[in-house]
């Protein structure tokens, strides 16, 4: 990893945070610590960071609200949320409020560098800001999770569905493996795995959007090879 990287870790448990940071700054990373929303919230916005590190349970100011801060003022600045386990709904909000990523606690250092260097690495792939897209008559709102159309038609987005159109149109052009979604999207070793499920993500994706299934403009597969979305975003969504 790169080490000029420099992350912000806004934790209240000084435990977690102290660990945090001694596995990020092994790795040569430079670290900025905040305990509190308030404090997070600042440096956040102010600071010059890579990527942010935001626990969503914090004193002061409640950790939703510190991603709201960061992406008004910082929009594509990387945010991976630290959520308890079991807490399925925040990590739904927070994905749904701009996160790039989540890690579950506990979690193992190895994990969340794994974490940090993927996102880190999307980002610089990433040149626009993907909170709405407009593409073929269809609008993405990904900050409400709906794709909209043209004629009025309106259709929510699972939290998964909304995450691999994002990863789709950001690499917008280039074919993605189904290894690759496994990987970035579904955050599991691709290892052994069915990837059926994907395809069966694809088909609802295709349905959403009209998308013709037989002859698909917007969301093309590659026989043997993976997904690529093939359509030109308009300039102003």
């Amino acid at each position: 990893m790169d080490a000029k990287r420099a992350v912000l870790v806004v934790e209240d448990d000084e435990a977690i945070r102290f660990g945090v940071v001694d596995a990020l700054e092994a790795e040569g990373i430079a670290t900025t610590e905040a305990k509190d929303g308030i404090e997070g919230s600042s440096l956040a916005v102010r600071g010059e960071f890579d990527l942010v590190l935001l626990d969503l349970g914090l004193p002061k100011k409640d950790g939703m609200e510190v991603l709201r801060e960061i992406r008004a003022a910082r929009p594509k600045l990387p945010v991976i949320v630290l959520t308890a386990r079991g807490q399925e709904e925040d990590r739904v909000r927070g994905l749904k409020l701009g996160a790039d990523d989540y890690v579950v606690k506990p979690f193992s250092a190895k994990e969340l560098l794994a974490r940090i260097e993927a996102v880190l690495r999307r980002s610089c792939e990433r040149p626009l800001d993907l909170d709405r897209v407009r593409f073929g008559g269809v609008t993405i709102d990904f900050a409400r999770a709906e794709v909209r159309h043209k004629g009025g038609e309106r259709f929510e987005l699972s939290e998964r569905e909304a995450e691999l159109l994002r990863f789709l149109i950001k690499n917008a052009g280039r074919v993605v493996s189904r290894e690759e979604l496994l990987q970035d999207v579904w955050r599991v070793d691709p290892r052994g795995v069915e990837t059926r499920t994907i395809d069966m993500h694809v088909v609802r994706l295709r349905e959403k959007l009209r998308d013709d299934s037989d002859q698909p403009r917007f969301v093309r597969t590659v026989r043997g090879r993976g997904y690529m979305f093939a359509e030109r975003l308009d300039e102003h969504a």
